[in-house]
């Protein structure tokens, strides 16, 4: 029995076991939602003004601006949902470990060398989309649209705006999760190129449509303005390029391994003979 396959003999388990551990990974996931639940219900209100600060700062120093909510209840479940989503950012590093603790023994040494990087990399790359939407996406979207106001006057009647929290809200929280998402791109692409499903050679001939597909995705996700649109379709062109690159190099990394293990299997043939 050669090494690899001793290192996988030692991450079977029986399937009640199995279920018994995903048991154990997703109580510890949701006891950590539910921990980080709390300061974010505490703080809920600071995380609030965190994110209406882009449009605070549209608004300027207009008097008698303001957000508004309709239903009694739509202020309380907005600040549920505020918390919510800053306990889940801020538990998911920890959810992110349980997940790899329940997959890892099924991998190879090499293989959870290998992925391990990818694993760190994912919540940077999230923030990284975030923090690109909420600091140069926001505040010229958050222009545009005031752009449609009206003072009225002529027998015309003044048009103003004024957003609802939940639905503000909502979109601020879509728009930075969708960018957040986007900006997985590489990892994505890297692990199909792991598993053999791509190639970097494949990547390459299909640049001229990722392209087209990059500018539609980010006509979708992004508010109707040129701006916002360019804003995130070059870096994920600049993405998607970097996973050309880390395609190769996975694709180099492998070859390697299969002289290795070919060499490895020879050895063992002529100590067996």
């Amino acid at each position: 029995m050669t090494q690899r396959d001793e290192e996988l003999e030692e991450g079977k388990m029986p399937l009640l076991d199995h279920l018994i551990e995903l048991r154990k990974r997703l109580l510890y996931s949701a006891l950590a939602l539910l921990i980080a639940f709390a300061p974010s219900w505490y703080f809920s209100k600071d995380i609030y003004n965190f994110l209406a600060q882009p449009l605070a700062d549209a608004l300027g120093q207009a008097t008698g601006r303001h957000l508004i909510f309709t239903d009694l209840t739509e202020a309380f479940f907005t600040d549920l949902r505020v918390a919510f989503w800053a306990a889940f950012c801020l538990a998911f590093p920890i959810i992110a470990s349980q997940i790899w603790m329940f997959v890892a023994p099924g991998l190879y040494k090499q293989e959870r060398r290998a992925f391990l990087p990818y694993i760190m990399a994912t919540p940077i790359l999230f923030i990284m989309g975030g923090s690109l939407v909420y600091y140069v996406i926001f505040p010229v979207a958050w222009r545009f649209f005031l752009s449609f106001e009206s003072p009225g006057g002529n027998g015309s009647l003044p048009i103003e705006i004024e957003p609802k929290v939940s639905e503000y809200l909502t979109l601020v929280m879509r728009l930075m999760l969708a960018f957040g998402l986007a900006f997985q791109l590489p990892v994505l692409l890297t692990l199909m190129a792991r598993v053999g499903l791509i190639t970097s050679e494949w990547l390459a001939k299909q640049r001229r449509y990722a392209v087209v597909l990059v500018f539609v995705v980010a006509a979708v996700l992004t508010p109707p303005d040129i701006f916002s649109q360019v804003s995130l379709a070059v870096p994920l062109l600049i993405l998607f390029e970097i996973s050309i690159w880390s395609c190769k190099l996975v694709e180099k990394q492998r070859a390697k391994r299969q002289a290795e293990l070919d060499a490895e299997l020879e050895d063992d043939d002529k100590n067996s003979s």
